[in-house]
């Protein structure tokens, strides 16, 4: 009898410091096997294509660890792409044809620093909501049932704008709803 207590107190003492072991490791809600598996296409930038110069002799001299002609520029690539000047993209200020825009996207006011404010709320709440001992312990996944207080009813939303008039798109059925 001495012997079986004494092992279950040295199991739940192994579980128990394994679970603790990840405390201060940015907790991860989302337990998928299947994305830690396989490259990250995400990691892959295409550049783009290589081009002769005009010249060679004026060619500028390489600049180590410099931009190259072929390197990505996302944020000038969508200015151009959206109909913007990419000379001001990249210096980083607003061009005089969009100062009305920005002002009115402003006109309720923003707050500088939510992004990081938001990111340090949610590492909270994920440290508080990771999952019990044994759910850690066994890899299970608790994202949505940590964030299920969260979630938005789409049906009773739709019916909401619905009922206040706002034309909304077509959308299948309630899951069980029959027809």
């Amino acid at each position: 009898m001495r012997s079986v207590s004494v092992r279950t107190f040295a199991v739940l003492l192994v579980a128990g410091s394994l679970a603790a072991c990840g405390q201060n490791a940015e907790p991860q809600l989302m337990s998928s096997p299947a994305a830690k598996q396989g490259p990250d296409e995400f990691g892959i930038l295409p550049s783009k294509p290589l081009q002769e110069p005009e010249s060679y002799s004026e060619l500028p001299p390489p600049t180590p660890f410099g931009r190259n002609r072929t390197d990505a520029s996302p944020i000038a690539d969508a200015a151009v792409a959206l109909g913007g000047n990419p000379a001001s993209a990249s210096q980083g200020r607003i061009p005089s044809a969009d100062q009305r825009l920005v002002r009115y996207t402003d006109r309720y006011g923003r707050q500088d620093g939510i992004r990081a404010e938001l990111a340090a709320e949610d590492l909270e709440f994920r440290r508080n909501n990771q999952g019990r001992v044994l759910e850690r312990l066994f890899n299970v996944n608790v994202y949505f049932q940590a964030y299920e207080h969260m979630s938005l009813d789409q049906y009773a939303e739709l019916e909401r704008f619905r009922s206040l008039g706002i034309r909304t798109p077509a959308a299948p059925p309630e899951p069980g709803e029959e027809e």
